[in-house]
């Protein structure tokens, strides 16, 4: 009998925090779950690490070398077995009753496709250093779907997916960086809905080795948002798919553009 959750951990080069994260899963109030970890090539004591356990319900794939995280994850989303996937990131930490409270949600509502949590930042010593405020502010499907027209307002790590419906989707490799947003994006198009438990359900980690946070921090805001969407919007037009979520998308790409010139023109001005 399949577990009815399937739980995805990508893990690339990270012994310093993947057995919190593990540790973490393993005491979940919830249990009827089975966590494939991808290990992508690691060249630490990652593999070591994750050997260490026998818990049953783990399951480590290799990756053939480096394949990346759009990779892992779209292969991910093909291993998985339960009803419901989720996401975890291997340095982010699950508060004991995040697996429980969510598979309840989904269970009691079944209009829902995904449903997120509320995340707290931690840093690399475990110490809170604050939330996100639009995280804060978006839990409800008409927020979120607001929200998402202009900038992403989920933490991918928190959600947990509708096996059914999810797994007709994959990661876009145009998307790097941003490939959780256009997935959002895409499910919004086409009808599905997002929601968010209102509770701080994960620690998310920030670190100087997180390499989404370290190319987002690099980056004009606005010009991603823009290229994401503009990505997005190209793969619709293709799909001969565009209704009024895109044409809102459209608007929002040009806003994106002209305040990402505004605020390039600021930094030039203060040089």
């Amino acid at each position: 009998m399949n577990p009815l959750v399937s739980i995805l951990l990508p893990a690339y080069n990270c012994e310093k925090y993947i057995r919190a994260t593990i540790d973490s899963l393993l005491n979940q109030s919830y249990t009827n779950f089975e966590l494939l970890i991808i290990n992508d090539g690691s060249t630490d004591d990652t593999q070591n690490i994750i050997h260490s356990y026998t818990d049953a319900r783990i399951s480590l794939i290799n990756n053939d070398g480096n394949k990346g995280l759009i990779y892992t994850l779209n292969r991910g989303l093909e291993l998985a077995k339960g009803k419901y996937i989720a996401r975890i990131d291997a340095d982010d930490i699950c508060l004991p009753t995040r697996l429980e409270k969510q598979v309840s949600w989904l269970e009691k509502n079944h209009q829902t496709a995904i449903v997120a949590t509320q995340i707290i930042f931690i840093n690399e010593l475990n110490e809170t250093i604050g939330t996100w405020p639009l995280d804060m502010q978006t839990t409800t499907a008409k927020q979120i779907k607001k929200a998402m027209v202009g900038q992403n307002c989920i933490a991918h790590p928190t959600v947990l997916m509708r096996s059914e419906i999810i797994q007709q989707y994959r990661y876009s490799y145009q998307q790097k960086h941003s490939e959780d947003y256009d997935l959002w994006l895409q499910v919004l198009s086409d009808k599905h809905t997002i929601e968010k438990i209102p509770e701080q359900l994960l620690q998310y980690r920030v670190h100087a080795a997180s390499v989404t946070g370290s190319f987002h921090r690099k980056k004009n805001p606005f010009f991603t948002n823009a290229t994401t969407k503009y990505k997005f919007l190209n793969g619709r037009i293709k799909q001969s798919k565009f209704g009024l979520f895109e044409c809102s998308l459209v608007i929002a790409t040009i806003q994106d553009v002209f305040m990402g010139i505004g605020k390039t023109i600021k930094q030039w001005l203060k040089k």
